[in-house]
């Protein structure tokens, strides 16, 4: 299996995530239709674009006490030096394991900050977070909610396979996230996609320029997309 370079892995931070889903298809049919996140979810700052890393998982729960009773932040020392230890970026992916989701925000001022600084460029959750105006600039959140309390949250394990939003995430995965959600890049698929995204866009290009043209019909479409195959 080829194993990419970071250098490789964040040129595809140049596009957003619908465009790798698309160039996905072309250079690895076998993925369409999953892989992907198909939940909807609270984007922390649109703004931000695209983010690529390799994963860092956990679970958590926030509607009842941590077993043992709170520990504090020492309790996670084991956490924070496995985020830490990654050669390059990193995304979060915490799967909120409780019965509804979102009781409690284990993202916000303190865990936006500490994360960022520890080399993760945002987080991809079911769960919630909150401290909007105060969190760290820049990193990116893309949560099920936003919930005002932190509750009982703790984590209930690390370094394990999550699922979040229809997204089955293993350590170590190569995540592509932005706005639209989130999708699992194979890794030797990351150096052909590059590959595949201009095949997309020459493809593409050719509906587009003919329907912003004057005196676009259904002539001229149908003129444009002969020989041209499956567009979205």
């Amino acid at each position: 299996m080829t194993h990419p370079s970071n250098a490789d892995i964040q040129k595809l931070a140049q596009w957003d995530t619908p465009t790798i889903c698309n160039a996905l298809e072309v250079v690895c049919p076998d993925r369409r239709g999953y892989g992907y996140t198909v939940d909807p979810f609270v984007c922390f700052d649109p703004s931000l674009g695209s983010m690529v890393g390799r994963a860092r998982t956990a679970k958590l729960r926030a509607c009842q006490p941590q077993a043992g009773g709170y520990k504090g932040l020492q309790d996670r020392i084991g956490w924070y030096e496995y985020v830490a230890e990654a050669d390059g970026p990193t995304i979060v992916v915490i799967e909120d394991i409780d019965p509804k989701p979102g009781v409690g925000a284990f993202w916000g001022e303190v865990h936006t900050h500490v994360h960022g600084g520890l080399g993760a460029l945002g987080v991809i959750t079911n769960g919630a977070f909150r401290d909007i105006p105060d969190n760290k600039p820049g990193f990116q959140l893309l949560g099920g909610s936003v919930c005002p309390s932190h509750a009982f949250v703790h984590l209930t394990a690390y370094n394990i396979p999550v699922i979040v939003n229809g997204m089955e995430v293993n350590p170590n995965d190569i995540i592509h996230a932005d706005q639209h959600g989130a999708i699992v890049v194979p890794e030797d698929m990351v150096c052909e996609l590059p590959g595949g995204v201009e095949f997309m866009i020459r493809k593409e290009a050719v509906i587009l320029d003919a329907a912003k043209k004057p005196g676009f019909n259904i002539d001229v479409l149908k003129a444009a997309i002969k020989n041209q195959g499956e567009i979205h």
